[in-house]
């Protein structure tokens, strides 16, 4: 069974950093797009940043310049740096993965469980 598990969220001032990060484990044959989204509290999850597995990575336009989408093929991890962090970041943040299980005959799309960003001014 494939699953994956965020980590490195917390309470930051405005400025400050945090990275996450989102392991995918289980029985994996390839991974293909990784993403990362949030939602803020009463509102919608939107997409925040994606990253091929060639790695070309996309933004929304409030994070770029500021967040940084990565990954790390061998450990089947993506992060996402975020930087100049402000409270309007403040959401929980979900990692959401196209992957191709062990035997599997197609893609699914799998979601992790979030973890929570505050960001205090």
């Amino acid at each position: 069974q494939v699953q994956l598990v965020e980590s490195g969220g917390g309470l930051v001032q405005a400025g400050g950093s945090l990275r996450l990060s989102c392991a995918a484990s289980g029985s994996i044959f390839t991974i293909n797009a990784m993403r990362w989204y949030r939602q803020a509290p009463g509102k919608q999850r939107d997409l925040v940043a994606g990253i091929t597995s060639g790695g070309s990575a996309t933004y929304v336009d409030s994070v770029k310049g500021r967040f940084t989408i990565s990954r790390d093929n061998s450990k089947n991890t993506v992060y996402l740096q975020m930087n100049s962090l402000k409270p309007e970041d403040t959401a929980v943040y979900y990692c959401n993965a196209d992957i191709l299980a062990t035997g599997a005959a197609y893609r699914m799309n799998y979601w992790g469980k979030g973890t929570l960003v505050t960001v205090s001014s």
